[in-house]
């Protein structure tokens, strides 16, 4: 997991580019601005996805006065009471999401301004999301278990 987490949050670098790209193509190249929104669009939404697990695996995410290594009964409550919240949330996504994504992903869904390609992936991280905050709920359920 640390190493997916690392990985995503390179995802900023060309994010950044590609916002940035976006005034001197609409003004001076006069073409591909949108293209360029389009996968600063992708980019976002990977990146948004990992990074509320990489945030709550830091322990700076839906944190009231704790700290992620805090021992002892009442980081047990704690990782319960979030799994209680996060695990039947995510399952009811994934679940009602699936006829979407699964079209998207069939279809190989474009952006419907533009017509590039892509805008599966965005779904697809909606999954992403989805599953990374499940597997960290269990996660932590597991680590305080102890």
């Amino acid at each position: 997991m640390r190493r997916l987490l690392l990985l995503a949050s390179f995802l900023v670098l060309p994010l950044a580019a590609l916002l940035f790209a976006q005034w001197p193509l609409r003004e001076l190249v006069q073409a591909g601005s949108r293209q360029a929104n389009d996968g600063a669009q992708i980019l976002f939404a990977l990146y948004a996805a990992v990074a509320v697990t990489a945030a709550s695996r830091a322990g700076i995410h839906l944190s009231a006065g704790h700290t992620a290594d805090s021992p002892g009964p009442a980081a047990r409550w704690r990782a319960w009471a979030l799994a209680a919240c996060i695990v039947p949330w995510a399952i009811f996504m994934l679940w009602i999401s699936a006829g979407s994504v699964w079209q998207s992903l069939a279809g190989l869904e474009k952006f419907p301004e533009t017509l590039s390609p892509g805008y599966f992936l965005i779904k697809l991280a909606v999954w992403l999301l989805l599953w990374l905050a499940l597997l960290q709920a269990l996660l932590d359920l597991r680590a305080r278990r102890k």
